[in-house]
């Protein structure tokens, strides 16, 4: 015997093998390319960008969503030999407004440190792990 029942916002149905049984009559529709709702890649059909894409991993919202938006779309539009390089002034713009949010855009730990600085570290880590191989 199925039954159904609420618990909090989920709802949750048990269906008997009878159940399974009997053919499904629920009828499929074709999706709409053109639906910008519909989920696509991060370029759409119509080649504009999809700024609701989960790859950008909501880039495209928060306090510097129109600046991140601007670079993207520049680089995405950009006819330049080097691809982007004419969009240098956007990037610059997106990153300082990124460097005013470092609890929601942390930085990586390598560009903060001084190049010179993180090669001389790694020579040291190189040097340790050779020591604890010889001692053991």
């Amino acid at each position: 015997m199925a039954y159904c029942r609420q618990e909090g916002k989920d709802r949750i149905i048990f269906v008997t093998k009878e159940d399974h049984e009997t053919p499904s009559n629920a009828e499929l529709v074709a999706d709409d390319p053109n639906d910008p709702y519909e989920e696509h890649g991060l370029i759409l059909p119509n080649g504009d960008i999809n700024w609701n894409c989960p790859c950008l991993g909501g880039m495209a919202s928060g306090p510097c969503g129109e600046q991140f938006k601007s670079a993207f779309s520049c680089f995405h539009y950009s006819t330049e030999d080097v691809k982007g390089s004419d969009c240098v002034d956007q990037f610059r713009a997106m990153q300082e407004c990124m460097q005013k949010y470092p609890d929601l855009y942390p930085q990586e730990e390598e560009e903060e440190r001084p190049a010179d600085q993180s090669e001389e570290t790694a020579a040291t880590e190189a040097s340790a792990t050779k020591e604890e191989e010889g001692s053991s």
